[in-house]
């Protein structure tokens, strides 16, 4: 399909940005000892209390609305800012309970946590996501089945593609056979860019806002060219920092001057691909008499 027959309107590619509002939970998860770490948590807690605030300010200048996902482990700790992200008018999205990697997880530990992070967005926000992120982009072979039994109308995680499209999913509700996958990529993700936190994350090299951003424009630049969807990752306790915000802000700028890119949140995105009626296809996994053969 054309670029210009892909998505609405004539436009070429689609544009957006998302933010991953971990906090403290990406952390804690699997290494309680780092909550006693309090120079560590205060690093997290940068995002929801001082990057998120700045974000909001950005986005409203340049009229974009975005994707938050987050954690219920973040929302039950910092309930009035994620209020304002919704009172803002912006998509929230789930991302675990305590950013909990699911192919670590039994089935049962991923219904928990999904379920769980369902219950608190519901509670702190009055919302029930449609979007899931797994944390650490890390989608384990039940998830996509576990989010068609609770009406999940698209994922965020995977990389096989520049397009979203439809995900074949074994399931049993024969009516929603398929999920939207909206593809991500690590280099459009600022952790990679910016994160370092000594035994936790990250080499000790950390780029300039220059580099992050010439890095994200190059595929802006060569996803546009092929008819994609740019999906930006940013996480409020990186990003948010003043210097990060600043380029963020140019690259904003940037992006919505382009006159035929679709900049949307993933919402949007997951509902024009769902009403595009595509054949849905699926990613085969590995058996381990493949490797034993």
């Amino acid at each position: 399909m054309r670029p210009d027959t892909f998505w609405p309107n004539g436009m070429r590619s689609a544009a957006a940005f998302t933010f991953d509002l971990d906090a403290e939970s990406a952390v804690v998860w699997g290494a309680p000892d780092n909550a006693r770490r309090m120079s560590v948590i205060s690093h997290q807690a940068y995002g929801p209390l001082v990057g998120v605030p700045r974000i909001l300010n950005l986005l409203v200048e340049h009229s974009i609305t975005a994707t938050f996902f987050v954690p219920g482990f973040t929302a039950e700790r910092y309930p009035e800012v994620v209020r304002e992200i919704v009172a803002a008018g912006h998509e929230l999205g789930h991302h675990g309970y305590v950013h909990e990697q699911p192919s670590a997880l039994s089935r049962d530990q991923q219904i928990a946590a999904l379920d769980r992070g369902l219950d608190v967005l519901a509670q702190v926000a009055g919302v029930r996501p449609i979007g899931y992120r797994a944390p650490m982009w890390d989608l384990s072979w039940e998830m996509p089945q576990l989010l068609l039994e609770r009406d999940f109308l698209y994922d965020s995680s995977l990389m096989d593609s520049d397009r979203p499209y439809e995900l074949a999913v074994a399931s049993t509700q024969p009516a929603s056979a398929s999920l939207v996958e909206i593809p991500i990529q690590w280099t459009l993700d600022d952790w990679e860019q910016y994160c370092f936190l000594p035994e936790i994350s990250g080499s000790g090299y950390i780029a300039t806002p220059d580099q992050a951003r010439a890095l994200w424009e190059s595929e802006l630049d060569g996803l546009h060219a092929v008819g994609g969807c740019w999906v930006l990752t940013n996480h409020p306790f990186l990003s948010g920092r003043p210097g990060r915000a600043a380029s963020l802000a140019r690259l904003m700028a940037r992006v919505v001057a382009m006159p035929d890119v679709w900049v949307a949140p993933l919402s949007d995105i997951a509902r024009h691909t769902r009403a595009l009626n595509l054949a849905p296809r699926s990613i085969q996994p590995i058996d381990e008499q493949e490797l034993n053969s």
